[in-house]
């Protein structure tokens, strides 16, 4: 029965278009008034304790962080500082959309933000140097997934709040299948570039090693905001929302010294990071009341139980939750899907002895596949727009089915051997 209403409440609350959040959290009220005997009180109780933790302060300063980022062009300077560099190889410059992806996203940590930022500087330029624009569009999506993996990630981070999971570690955990990602991308780059003609342009002349070296002392401040933000909280010397509000400092004073901030754009960049963290505080806010109904409930329990007499093994488990997120990801955005299913997702994992930090790092994953996953992927809509509709949906959505299949493949590599995502946390 109380499957029954769980699942009734929220098909019929979605479908009449009810905001998410609200239809997540009027299920939850539904399961705790009806079900749990009129326990309302103790969601109300359970969101208090949540919103009022310090740790997800972090959450709207990251947001602020990536939007000062995009509105002071920073992202403008640091693709044409890489730019000079991936010229000699196959792929040319559709890798620096790669590249400077994942160096915005260790300090934007929005998957959004990262490629709205490098799409509007990166697809103008190589499409007017006569890029194969699909395959520009498919690499900036690809690329732009990484700023929710590499830390510091704002899906990480909520995940880490909302389930008790320390933030550090998975910040650690998310570095490694980053890079790995970024270097299969760029992999794949290289190998289509050898074997379909006309995908790059091969009038180009090739920079000096001169010209390479100029480019990269252009971002020399870059460093200095990636330390900000990631090296204080790995050397000890701030929690993730200290070093969050250091970050979001240093952008401001590297946006108005070296970039090109200023006080409307910043007014700008905050107004948006508040629209943003109110759409998400909302979904949290109707999750937690779910979460609070389900675990009361006993749920996980009793999904457990179920899935034990079908004997079921873990590793089918995890199967099946991979193919629900998949799914799934097709409809919702990214932190809406991640709120959504926690509450059953992860007291499930937990019981079957998967480890916390590397279950975030897969649905991270799943999570960035769901991004480049029409008819939702809000990376390929920000990308189509941005290219004012040169490229179709269905042009870019075909063109990033490669990296689509990187992903999943991932997903089976840290699943039999998690030590690439654990060596790291290890050391926390």
């Amino acid at each position: 029965m109380t499957w029954a209403i769980l699942a009734g409440a929220l098909l019929i609350s979605i479908s009449t278009a009810a905001v998410l959040g609200a239809a997540l959290g009027l299920t939850g009220f539904i399961l705790l008034e009806f079900q749990a005997g009129g326990a309302t009180g103790l969601a109300i109780t359970a969101v208090w304790n949540v919103f009022s933790d310090f740790s997800l302060s972090a959450v709207p300063l990251f947001i602020l962080l990536g939007d000062i980022l995009l509105a002071s062009g920073i992202s403008t300077r640091v693709y044409n500082g890489l730019t000079p560099l991936f010229h000699r190889i196959p792929g040319k410059l559709l890798h620096t959309n790669i590249a400077v992806s994942t160096v915005f996203g260790a300090v934007s940590g929005s998957s959004t933000s990262t490629a709205a930022a490098i799409g509007a500087v990166g697809y103008p330029e190589l499409s007017r140097r006569g890029y194969d624009r699909p395959l520009v569009v498919a690499s900036l999506a690809a690329g732009g997934t990484l700023g929710l993996l590499i830390p510091p990630s704002l899906s990480l981070l909520i995940y880490g709040a909302t389930q008790d999971v320390s933030i550090g570690r998975l910040f650690l955990a998310g570095i490694i299948p980053g890079l790995v990602l970024a270097f299969a991308f760029g992999l794949y780059l290289m190998l289509v570039d050898s074997l379909r003609e006309g995908l790059t342009p091969e009038t180009e002349e090739a920079p000096s090693w001169g010209d390479i070296g100029r480019g990269l002392l252009q971002i020399w401040p870059l460093p200095i905001l990636i330390f900000f933000v990631l090296g204080t909280i790995y050397m000890g010397l701030a929690t993730p929302t200290e070093a969050a509000g250091l970050g979001v400092v240093a952008a401001i004073v590297l946006g108005f010294a070296w970039a090109d901030l200023s006080l409307p754009r910043l007014w700008a960049a905050v107004l948006s990071s508040v629209q943003v963290f109110g759409a998400i505080a909302m979904v949290m806010l109707g999750t937690l009341i779910l979460a609070q109904a389900v675990s009361i409930l006993g749920l996980p329990r009793q999904l457990v139980a179920m899935l034990t007499e079908m004997e079921l093994s873990a590793s089918w488990v995890l199967f099946f939750v991979v193919l629900v997120y998949l799914v799934l990801g097709c409809f919702f955005d990214g932190i809406s899907l991640l709120l959504m299913t926690l509450p059953i997702t992860f007291p499930l994992m937990m019981s079957l002895g998967y480890d916390p930090v590397w279950f975030g790092v897969i649905v991270t994953i799943l999570m960035e596949i769901g991004m480049i996953t029409p008819p939702v992927g809000l990376n390929l809509f920000v990308l189509v727009t941005i290219t004012e509709r040169e490229v179709k949906l269905s042009e870019a959505a075909w063109a990033t089915i490669p990296f689509w299949l990187i992903m999943l493949g991932m997903i089976v590599v840290f699943t039999v051997f998690p030590e690439i995502v654990l060596f790291l946390p290890s050391f926390y």
